[in-house]
C-alpha cells in the first residue's frame, strides 16, 4: 500500500500490482526460493492455520537477501550480474 500511495501522491498513473506480480514471477522462474518466503516477501499469508501456528519465523534474513537480488536484477542492464552461487538470477 505504501508504494501505491507514493505513486498516487507523485501523480503517477501506474500502480504497483504489476511490479509485485513481476517480482513473484522472477522468484518462481529465476530462483530456488521456497514459496513460503516468496509469499512472505509480498506480505501474503501462506499455509493453513495449523502450519502458520507452528511456523513462527518472519524469514527476515532470507527476505533481505532475496530483496537485494531483486533490486540488483531490476536496476541492472546485465541480468547475469545478479546470478547466485548456482549461476541462477
Amino acid at each position: 500500500m505504501t508504494m501505491g500511495q507514493h505513486m498516487r501522491k507523485a501523480g503517477l498513473i501506474f500502480r504497483p500490482h504489476g511490479f509485485r506480480s513481476s517480482f513473484r514471477d522472477w522468484v518462481a522462474e529465476r530462483t530456488t526460493l521456497p514459496r513460503e518466503i516468496a509469499e512472505t516477501c509480498l506480505g501474503h499469508v501462506s499455509g493453513s492455520q495449523v502450519e502458520r501456528a507452528y511456523r513462527r519465523t518472519d524469514f527476515i534474513e532470507q527476505r533481505q537477501a532475496v530483496m537485494e537480488r531483486w533490486a540488483n536484477f531490476i536496476t541492472s542492464r546485465n541480468v547475469n550480474a545478479v546470478a547466485d552461487e548456482n549461476g541462477q538470477n
